[in-house]
């Protein structure tokens, strides 16, 4: 399948090439570097469900689940479409500042962008406001990957669209299961098992919650 976008390639290539060192060194490293950051963002969004309800607590177990259905779902695609990578099909192109993927590790769409936009979505839906972190982080990862060569701006875009798209449906339909686990899970006899889960909200002391009926009733 062949896209008609070689010529904005081969301009945002060769913006990179003509960007500093250290710019190009640093998109190198977050062009992978990204997926362990959002990686972290899901223990952080897990950690602090814990003290949360078992809906919370069931979207923040979803969130990386959801993202690896989107990685399969782009593997799944890459495999109909077996687009060659620019970096080896792009004629009068610079040299990629990262190297060109072998034959058989096709292009479209591009995983990383899938992973970043299932992630950013993923992440959003575990708590709104965090959306005007993910979402910036995903579009940066999504271009560093046509700035280091590796992939075209079709890829990309296509990428976050599927990972945005399939991270809202996985966690959509899962969430009623989830939650049904997660409240089973907290009802468990086994140490190890409530501490994964967490033990959700913290109860109100007696005394304190007749204080507050108290009040409202003033």
């Amino acid at each position: 399948m062949t896209f008609k976008d070689d010529e904005l390639y081969r301009d945002i290539t060769g913006f990179a090439q003509d960007t500093p060192t250290w710019v190009q060194h640093t998109a190198e490293v977050w062009t992978e570097g990204g997926i362990l950051l959002f990686g972290a963002l899901f223990v952080i969004a897990w950690w602090r469900s814990r003290r949360g309800d078992p809906h919370a607590f069931a979207i923040a177990a979803l969130a990386p689940v959801a993202t690896a259905v989107a990685y399969v779902c782009s593997e799944l695609l890459k495999s109909g479409f077996t687009q060659e990578r620019p970096c080896r099909a792009v004629a009068a192109a610079v040299p990629s500042l990262a190297e060109c993927p072998p034959t058989g590790d096709w292009s479209f769409p591009s995983n990383h962008a899938t992973i970043a936009g299932a992630s950013a979505v993923a992440l959003a839906l575990v708590r709104r406001a965090v959306i005007w972190l993910t979402a910036p982080l995903a579009l940066l990862m999504a271009f560093s990957r046509v700035f280091v060569g590796v992939h075209y701006p079709h890829d990309v875009a296509a990428g976050l669209l599927l990972g945005a798209v399939v991270a809202a449906a996985a966690v959509r339909l899962g969430i009623r299961p989830a939650t049904r686990l997660a409240e089973a899970m907290r009802a468990s006899s086994a140490p190890a098992v409530r501490w994964l889960t967490g033990p959700g909200p913290a109860a109100v002391p007696p005394a304190a919650a007749y204080a507050a009926t108290s009040h409202r009733r003033r």
